[in-house]
């Protein structure tokens, strides 16, 4: 096979030979096979002038401007297929072909550009095209610009600094180490993103700050302070009674639980099913319900109006923007104080759950499964809050030792 030419396979023919330069068409440029690891795959358009295709060997395929400007070579991105179709990467190839014979430079004009992009401008970029489509934290990431990252909206992206992000880093975690951290971490990735797809050559001004210890939490509800919050719950209204009961019996998430809906839940089986879209993770997750959680859950959907067609058919519905509760901390304020509760956290009541099982002596295997725990360490806090498993067990080993002990003596 000549190197002027590609191997592809179309849809239910054998491998051909396609030469590097031909018309664009769909099923061609479908067809064109990723190259090996290391490599990188061109092919070139017959129509619009330097148009080409960039393919690499995970499969990604970009379209491409191919010219010579003030006789250097250069490859100018337009987009990758088939998001961008091919009429108008050639349509896009026209444009920048015409530009070129004006005597400009797209790619150094663009560049130019980037340099001059705010920090605003390029978060919303990374929020737009990164965050928003692959981050389950989307919105935490716009909680955090929102407290404490807009003081830099104004800045020229490329200008700010270490130190800047130090005297950040250094004020949040005064009070807050963790979010400290989580506020560094953003920005390292932002600025790694805004490189590796922006073009921006400023370095990370994240990289390099020493991150803040962090304790793990470890508080949950000790059997007095159970008593205490579910008398409380009593104060509240229904709603919130069983948000929080459901919240503490089945240990899910804060957000999961909010957006539960119906289709998700069989009272039947008594188990709930969170799918992969709505779950950390990424993966299913299926939470067993007990006698409790399921006569509450019966309760809600014997009295719940269903709702227009179309629309999502939540447990914990409401009448705002999103159809569900959302709004919980006034709620939450007045349990713990009814309740005499302090430093106490709505995430404290899956840790509740957990620590509890681990109380009763159950594996730290069950208690992340029953959490959608996917690494053991996250898990393994438990081990700690609970040590009467433990103490058994070195009991039992201490008494085998007294034992062989004991024989050993009668035997001499």
């Amino acid at each position: 096979m000549s190197k002027n030419t590609v191997a592809i396979r179309a849809a239910g023919e054998s491998t051909k030979a396609l030469p590097r330069r031909f018309n664009f068409t769909v099923a061609a440029l479908q067809g064109t096979p990723p190259p090996a690891k290391g490599k990188l795959a061109w092919v070139y358009d017959n129509k619009a002038p330097g148009l080409a295709m960039l393919t690499t060997p995970a499969g990604a395929r970009t379209f491409y401007l191919y010219k010579k400007i003030a006789g250097r070579p250069q490859r100018i991105r337009i987009g990758g297929f088939p998001e961008i179709s091919i009429d108008q990467a050639r349509r896009m190839a026209a444009q920048l072909n015409g530009q070129i014979a004006e005597g400009r430079n797209p790619q150094a004009e663009k560049q130019q550009a980037r340099a001059e992009m705010t920090f605003a401008e390029v978060f919303k970029w990374y929020m737009d095209s990164h965050s928003k489509l692959h981050n389950r934290t989307a919105r935490e990431d716009q909680a955090k610009y929102d407290k404490h990252l807009h003081i830099f909206g104004s800045r020229r992206f490329t200008d700010l600094t270490r130190a800047d992000v130090a005297k950040l880093h250094t004020k949040i975690g005064e009070n807050a180490p963790g979010a400290a951290n989580r506020v560094l971490a953003l920005l390292s990735s932002i600025y790694n993103k805004a490189h590796a797809n922006l073009g921006l050559e400023a370095a990370n001004p994240a990289k390099g700050i020493q991150r803040f210890k962090e304790n793990q939490r470890e508080r949950f509800l000790q059997a007095d302070e159970l008593a205490r919050f579910f008398d409380a719950l009593k104060e509240q209204d229904q709603d919130w009674q069983d948000f929080f009961t459901v919240a503490i019996f089945t240990g899910a998430r804060r957000s999961n639980l909010l957006s539960m809906e119906w289709p998700e839940v069989n009272l039947s089986a008594a188990i709930w099913s969170i799918p992969a879209a709505k779950f950390k993770t990424n993966r299913p997750m299926v939470i067993p319900l007990d006698d409790e959680v399921v006569k509450i859950l019966k309760r809600r959907y014997a009295d719940r109006t269903p709702p227009a067609d179309g629309k999502p058919d939540y447990v914990f519905k409401s009448y705002g923007r999103t159809g569900h509760l959302t709004e919980y901390k006034v709620a939450w304020k007045k349990i713990c104080e009814a309740a005499v509760l302090k430093d106490l956290r709505p995430h404290d009541l899956r840790r509740t759950q957990g620590s509890w099982q681990a109380a009763t002596g159950a594996s730290l295997a069950v208690i992340g499964k029953s959490l959608g725990h996917t690494q053991q360490q996250t898990t393994a806090i438990y081990a700690r809050l609970n040590l009467e498993p433990v103490r058994k067990s070195m009991t039992a080993g201490n008494d085998a030792m007294r034992a062989a002990i004991k024989a050993a003596k009668k035997g001499k």
